[in-house]
């Protein structure tokens, strides 16, 4: 049986998923997760603490994927290219839930510096991916904007189309 902290972080990530942050409930998450109100608590002082800890471990799970999928790939283009597999891959599994640090980014204040800092530093281990790959500012960041549009855009059209066109348009922009 799992630990009441894994079990809380798993039905975070469960309720998160579905109903989103705001629409999530500290009182549900510990129904859900049958731990008492002061095992939770034991663990995050606040939904804001639980949502960090959701957030990376999410980061983490999400990069490890990305680089187990695309280590077969024998060069930085390919790599590129399988990145955006990679979005294919997530939409099937995921059911087109779209960017869970962008959803939680929607909802919550322009103040929530907490939280704020968690996504800035997941998007921005993305943005230097890509610029290990690349070795190039303009062009990293341009493929950066892409991949973050892909996922946008297969969200809201549930379809992996422009993801598609956009390994199109990767060919010809990548050297």
């Amino acid at each position: 049986m799992k630990s009441p902290r894994e079990r809380i972080v798993e039905t975070t990530f469960e309720l998160f998923t579905k109903q989103g942050y705001n629409s999530t409930g500290i009182n549900q998450i510990i129904a859900e997760a049958e731990v008492a109100k002061a095992s939770f608590y034991q663990y995050f002082k606040s939904k804001e603490d639980l949502c960090v800890e959701f957030l990376n471990v999410r980061h983490q799970y999400w990069f490890n994927e990305l680089l187990t999928f695309s280590k077969q790939a024998p060069d930085p283009k390919s790599k590129i290219m399988y990145a955006f597999d990679f979005l294919i891959y997530m939409n099937k599994k995921e059911s087109f839930r779209g960017c869970s640090f962008l959803n939680i980014l929607s909802e919550i204040p322009t103040d929530n510096i907490k939280i704020l800092d968690v996504i800035r530093s997941h998007k921005t281990d993305l943005r230097n991916y890509f610029l290990e790959l690349l070795r190039d500012d303009v062009l990293s960041d341009h493929v950066y904007m892409l991949f973050e549009s892909s996922i946008v855009e297969s969200q809201l059209f549930r379809s992996n189309e422009l993801i598609e066109k956009t390994k199109k348009i990767l060919i010809n922009l990548i050297p």
